[in-house]
């Protein structure tokens, strides 16, 4: 790390770190799981637990609706659009929407009036396409531009195997995702829209007399799962996206290109069950704790260091307890210093390879000291 200083300035024992590790559980190989590609990762601290063709670029179906939901959620949170707020359904919506031979429709009438509120309800549970086509073309005017910025988020997100098209998941060859960017998405709806995250869980929703089942069935096999998506295409195949939370433990699952809904689900239930019987997350710092100090030029105290989010850690089941965390500073930190300026990092170790890794920042906005001692130091900057 060529940007900080080569040596160690402070080794911290984390709190949660027992003064003896205990023995951590060997972890085996993940199960084989008939899918195109599948992965499973920790939504708190967003570590890989396992994965096999997550990388590999898969026609998403109805896995799409995840990022319409994004953004959906983001047009919410910004006052662009109203629960309450009535949208037309085009001839456009009306047409993709009743054209699926799979039935994901919400059965809206063509230039009928539906309250967002409904409408995503109609795109999360029933998946419908006319739902989540009518809600593209509220935000943006057209479904084209919509998926512009459906690529816009996705790039803010990280998700580098990803590019999106339409709104609903229609088959393109332009359009694809991999099950590793899904569950980064999944894990960012999760932790950026709790207020929203609800419907992904529900199990039923009756629009204009039709009632409309969610077709994860998970949500009734498993009390711990609580979201999140389907979707198929018979060039797809059967995938599914899921969150499941255990004893404040949340794992994301990403299944695609299964053969029926139930070897999806079958897929998705042995992951989860690996993942919680072999790995563990704990909370290592909270955001705003203190983590160390650092001697800062021009100011006559030691500046107090903090990490701004929580930070979390994910592990074998035991290794947890014999984790260290190393403060590495920025080489010659000079005042004044916003709250908001990184000075070093935190990187958190077990076994000796590198668990998590955070940047650190003043504990508040680092101010000049007085006269002398800016004089002193200056002259110290000569020499160091």
């Amino acid at each position: 790390m060529p940007s900080f200083s080569v040596r160690v300035l402070t080794l911290l024992c984390l709190a949660l770190a027992a003064c003896a590790a205990t023995a951590a559980t060997a972890v085996p190989p993940p199960p084989p799981l008939a899918a195109k590609g599948w992965v499973l990762l920790d939504a708190a601290s967003g570590r890989i637990l396992a994965g096999q063709n997550d990388t590999e670029r898969l026609e998403p179906a109805s896995l799409t609706k995840l990022m319409t939901s994004y953004v959906v959620f983001h047009a919410l949170r910004e006052g662009k659009l109203r629960l309450e707020q009535e949208i037309t359904v085009s001839e456009h919506a009306w047409r993709v929407g009743g054209a699926t031979s799979d039935g994901s429709t919400s059965y809206l009438p063509v230039h009928s009036q539906v309250k967002v509120v409904d409408a995503v309800q109609g795109m999360i549970v029933q998946s419908g396409n006319d739902a989540t086509i009518a809600l593209a073309e509220a935000i943006a005017g057209t479904e084209q531009t919509f998926a512009v910025l459906m690529n816009q988020y996705a790039q803010q997100l990280g998700l580098k195997g990803t590019h999106w098209t339409n709104s609903a998941g229609l088959p393109d060859a332009q359009h694809y995702t991999t099950a590793r960017d899904i569950a980064i998405l999944s894990a960012a709806l999760v932790r950026e829209f709790p207020e929203y995250y609800k419907w992904f869980s529900q199990r039923e929703f009756t629009y204009n007399k039709i009632r409309q089942f969610n077709r994860n069935g998970l949500l009734d096999r498993d009390p711990t799962v609580d979201g999140i998506k389907t979707g198929h295409t018979e060039a797809a195949g059967y995938c599914l996206a899921t969150s499941a939370l255990r004893d404040g433990m949340r794992l994301v699952s990403v299944v695609m290109g299964t053969a029926s809904p139930k070897a999806r689900e079958d897929a998705t239930e042995t992951l989860l069950g690996w993942g919680y019987s072999f790995y563990e997350t704990k909370r290592l710092y909270s955001a705003q704790q203190r983590v160390g100090q650092a001697h800062v030029y021009k100011v006559g105290e030691p500046v107090a260091l903090v990490v701004h989010g929580d930070l979390y850690g994910t592990a074998a089941r035991g290794e947890l307890a014999g984790s260290r965390a190393e403060l590495w500073l920025n080489p010659r930190l000079v005042a004044p210093l916003a709250a908001n300026t990184p000075v070093g990092r935190l990187r958190v170790t077990v076994g000796g390879a590198t668990l998590t890794e955070v940047p650190v920042y003043p504990a508040a906005a680092v101010a000049p000291g007085g006269l002398f001692r800016r004089l002193i130091d200056s002259i110290r900057l000569w020499f160091a």
